[in-house]
């Protein structure tokens, strides 16, 4: 029998490392369509606009500044965040650390876990990546996501909060 990719009780792991690669991806594929989609923009002000030639270089200028602020961030950012993003589970419940300026802990207790799911976007399932979704009793917060998870650690994750007891159901 295959053990089960369940992380350590009470231990605070990180996310699986492969969520860099899938932030990356994502944060350049989304630079890249803001950047392409306001070319144009820019070009039709440029070619129909009564504007000085200043202007139009200035405003070719800050499209360069910005797509290249945007890829290095797009690059940078999903390790730094990576850094600060760490989960725990244990027999009572779960609980998630994120944040790199404004930091947020949420502890999820077993007993008020409602249903959970896993899921899968296209470029998830390209790097073997899922995220965890909890479904909790109440309105504020009722849904709590933790994505960057290897997809067998969180459908083992799904299995390990979902009720055990036969008297648990309604």
């Amino acid at each position: 029998m295959l053990s089960s990719p369940l992380p350590p009780l009470d231990l605070q792991q990180p996310l699986d490392p492969r969520f860099i690669s899938l932030e990356r991806t994502s944060g350049l594929i989304t630079t890249g369509a803001l950047s392409l989609g306001s070319l144009p923009v820019i070009a039709l002000v440029g070619v129909t606009a009564p504007l000085p030639a200043l202007m139009i270089w200035a405003l070719a200028i800050a499209w360069v500044v910005a797509t290249t602020g945007l890829t290095w961030l797009s690059y940078q950012w999903p390790a730094i965040a990576y850094r600060h993003t760490a989960y725990s589970v244990g027999a009572d419940g779960f609980e998630i650390r994120r944040g790199v300026f404004w930091r947020t802990v949420i502890n999820v207790p077993r007993s008020r876990v409602q249903h959970t799911d896993v899921s899968q976007g296209p470029l998830e399932r390209r790097f073997g990546l899922g995220a965890l979704v909890l479904y909790t009793a109440g309105t504020d917060h009722a849904r709590i996501d933790l994505g960057g998870l290897a997809y067998e650690t969180a459908l083992a994750l799904r299995d390990h909060l979902l009720p055990h007891e036969r008297d648990d159901a309604v």
